[in-house]
């Protein structure tokens, strides 16, 4: 098995929005804010390679929307998926799969392209797409409060083309799952958010996704304004974070544009990061 790092650009949140009720001094120590109190994320995918498998886990949210959608996020950076792929050597054709840990548009965006005669259509000819049964439901039937971020024209089409493929299961972790990696299910930021939990070179990474996005988001109190279920998230984090410590895992980190992978270490303030370091350097 080989892991590659996929940079997908970077773009811009409100940081209130990211921290919830936690005060700005505070998270602005972590995520510096901009004159907008805007802070910086990343689009960060995963590649899994495995025999003849080429897993991409997320995509970053894509180019097809309008310039209005993308002037609220300040898209910035030369980085983009296709770059990141021909960087290390693939193409989108060569992906067998495509694991979404959730339908938000700037996890899923990108799974879908507009052709040249502007029809939607699977941006992966030869993937088969991976979402879990209960969070297509969630997405398909999209409370008020989560509409905004499952746009239609991102998650429709992968159904449409036949493609599809959803998982089903509950619990905190399943395993034995047809990919190559066992999964973390959390509902506190949505419903049934998969985290990959990936045996590799005789370590466990994890991709972190939403339930922590960035290093500022540690301490169990900090929790994103997006989320759902608040408390669930608290409650889910303070479990993951004890057995991420209890079993020397590294956590990879989807949106923290500082940070790509990390270890963790207690302290009297709880779990916090260890050491920072790139995929390529530490393995």
């Amino acid at each position: 098995m080989e892991l590659h790092s996929i940079a997908c650009g970077n773009f811009k949140l409100d940081g209130g929005a990211m921290f919830g009720v936690v005060p700005k001094p505070l998270w602005d120590r972590t995520n510096p804010a901009d004159a907008n109190n805007r802070i910086e994320i990343c689009s960060r995918s995963l590649l899994v390679e495995e025999g003849n498998r080429l897993i991409l886990i997320d995509t970053g949210m894509g180019n097809k929307q309008s310039e209005k959608f993308f002037g609220y996020y300040d898209r910035s950076g030369p980085e983009s998926l296709d770059a990141s792929l021909s960087q290390k050597g693939f193409h989108r054709d060569d992906i067998t799969d495509v694991f979404l840990t959730h339908l938000h548009f700037d996890h899923c965006g990108d799974a879908i392209m507009k052709n040249k005669n502007g029809v939607l259509t699977p941006a992966f000819k030869n993937a088969v797409f991976w979402s879990h049964e209960s969070h297509w439901q969630w997405a398909t039937n999209p409370n008020p409060r989560e509409k905004a971020s499952f746009l239609p024209e991102n998650i429709l089409p992968i159904d449409e083309s036949g493609q599809l493929t959803l998982l089903k299961g509950d619990g905190f972790i399943m395993e034995n799952t047809p990919l190559e990696f066992d999964v973390i299910l959390v509902n506190g930021h949505t419903e049934k958010q998969m985290l990959p939990l990936i045996k590799y070179q005789n370590k466990t990474v994890v991709f972190a996704a939403d339930l922590i996005p960035t290093v500022g988001h540690l301490p169990i109190p900090y929790v994103m304004g997006y989320d759902t279920r608040p408390l669930m998230t608290m409650e889910e984090k303070s479990k993951f974070l004890k057995l991420a410590c209890e079993k020397d895992f590294l956590l990879f980190l989807e949106h923290d544009p500082y940070h790509e992978l990390i270890t963790l270490q207690n302290t009297e303030k709880g779990v916090r990061m260890n050491e920072k370091h790139k995929l390529t350097t530490y393995f």
